[in-house]
């Protein structure tokens, strides 16, 4: 029988970044699933903050050399990996000298979220799901960590519904708080609608006249997990017309592993 396969994307890991409990989270679940038997890909992106040489960062040359297209502009995508200290498993890094080579990760140093943030998160996001295509390797799960993977449950369900990679996916999202898209504004709908999608398609992001970006993933997602115990927004409140199911915030971290192996099983056997 083969392994089942989960595929996170998140936009922190330990010990590549440590922003906030995702990196915890991220750092320990791709390598409890594979011990327990799962078959295991994470990406994020490379950061300036990431020391390549510290760990043992190289270009997967086979993998880099997309064009990825955001606003009309094209932009290169760069794949490197490295090899989780302590654990038999990779991680991809998606680069682009453009957006993610500086000393800051969101914010600049005045602590001002950096004006292309909206752009940086389409571009990974678009990255990530290309990239899975040229590896060639349906996910059963595909796991989505932070408010940077937010549009890919929609873009999986739009975009990408008719590739044959992604059609047997069934798409999580752990929700954490962030200060840093209330910087975001209605431009987002443009910049955001990839390929045939209109900005139409994107409005399910509004809230109000701001941008709420889990609202949208809530949406096209089959699974929300609350992965901060003090959530702005409610998920109650987005989810209460979804047939969506929600996993409540978990604070002890072994039992957040074991709960989550056992949701993977559940639902790749449905």
């Amino acid at each position: 029988m083969s392994k089942k396969r989960v595929l996170f994307v998140t936009q922190e890991m330990n010990p590549y970044t440590a922003l906030s409990r995702i990196s915890e989270v991220v750092n320990k679940l791709p390598q409890y699933s594979n011990d327990k038997g799962f078959e295991i890909r994470v990406l994020m992106p490379r950061f300036g903050t990431i020391n390549e040489r510290r760990h043992r960062l190289h270009e997967v040359v086979r993998l880099s050399g997309m064009n990825i297209i955001v606003d009309d502009e094209d932009y290169p995508l760069i794949i490197k990996v490295a090899s989780l200290p302590g654990a038999r498993l990779q991680v991809y890094f998606l680069d682009n000298e453009e957006f993610f080579k500086r000393k800051f990760v969101f914010h600049d140093e005045e602590e001002q979220p950096f004006e292309d943030n909206m752009e940086r998160m389409v571009f990974f996001c678009k990255g990530v799901l290309e990239t899975v295509k040229k590896f060639g390797w349906p996910p059963d799960v595909i796991h989505c960590h932070g408010w940077m993977t937010s549009l890919i449950p929609l873009y999986l369900k739009s975009v990408y519904k008719d590739d044959p990679v992604f059609q047997n996916a069934k798409i999580l999202y752990s929700m954490y708080e962030n200060e840093v898209t209330k910087a975001f504004n209605k431009k987002f709908l443009e910049i955001a609608a990839i390929n045939n999608l209109e900005e139409e398609d994107l409005e399910i992001f509004l809230d109000g006249d701001n941008i709420n970006l889990d609202k949208g993933a809530v949406s096209f997602s089959d699974i929300i997990i609350e992965g901060s115990e003090n959530l702005n927004g409610g998920v109650s409140d987005m989810t209460k017309d979804l047939d969506v199911q929600v996993i409540e915030y978990q604070d002890d971290i072994e039992e957040l592993l074991s709960g989550h192996i056992d949701l993977y099983n559940q639902i790749t056997e449905e």
